[in-house]
């Protein structure tokens, strides 16, 4: 039995990570950061809401498990609209997520899982693109026993935010998806599959480890194609194998 912690998960990417995670025997525990509770049509056993509008108390509760969790994910992030500016998202894109990145390595958590985004460059002229690249860069650094980095495109889904920038790139990656996912997987991914993917490859990398197989790098990047064939072509349901 495995189990897990999240920050993340009221989000899209986030959310279908912990429903992911519900879906599976194998998994016995969930703590989820997070500043209001996850929203759950069928209440469960296994989640522990860890719920804070504080989040300067989050590295302190996710330090506070005992024992600690076997995989931590981390699909964290804002926007600059509802920040309010670069350096307020900064302070939760890049300054939030270190900080709870070392929290859990500081507690002793092996597996670490981030969800970045295609185009991520710590050198990338594009200020979003850099801070992406950067936070890569650090968590990259971390001796966990692995790091899994998934950089997926542009991702599909019903956000409760409306982002004006993204609204129509969504839209048309929704509709090539009608006529063929094979036209949008390769620049544009469904949520769910994303989570998925980032489900399997922690539970891979957890196996690697467990198993002393040493087959997955210490620092594992799965690229859109990659994300695509975990989450949709060889997910297995129920089993959380791909």
């Amino acid at each position: 039995m495995t189990s897990t912690a999240t920050v993340g998960s009221t989000g899209l990417v986030g959310s279908h990570i912990l429903s992911t995670l519900l879906t599976l025997p194998t998994i016995s525990s969930i703590h989820a950061l997070s500043r209001r509770d996850p929203k759950l049509t069928t209440p469960s056993p296994k989640l522990h809401p860890l719920t804070s509008p504080d989040t300067t108390t989050w590295s302190t509760q996710l330090s506070a498990l005992a024992p600690p969790p076997s995989i931590f994910f981390s699909s964290l992030g804002t926007t600059r609209g509802q920040a309010g500016s670069f350096s307020a998202q900064r302070a939760i894109d890049y300054d939030l997520n270190l900080a709870l990145a070392r929290a859990a390595l500081d507690s002793q958590v092996p597996i670490y899982v981030l969800i970045s985004s295609g185009g991520a460059n710590s050198s990338s002229m594009f200020p979003y693109m850099k801070m992406k690249g950067e936070l890569e860069d650090a968590v990259k650094a971390l001796p966990f026993k692995r790091v899994v980095i998934l950089r997926p495109g542009l991702i599909v889904g019903d956000r409760e935010d409306f982002r004006p920038p993204e609204w129509a790139f969504r839209k048309l990656a929704t509709v090539t998806g009608w006529v063929s996912n094979g036209l949008k997987d390769f620049w544009a991914q469904d949520a769910e599959v994303i989570g998925r993917a980032a489900v399997a490859a922690g539970l891979k990398a957890l196996e690697d480890v467990e198993g002393g197989e040493g087959k997955i790098p210490q620092v594992w990047v799965v690229e859109q194609a990659d994300i695509v064939r975990m989450g949709r072509t060889e997910w297995k349901e129920g089993e959380g194998k791909a």
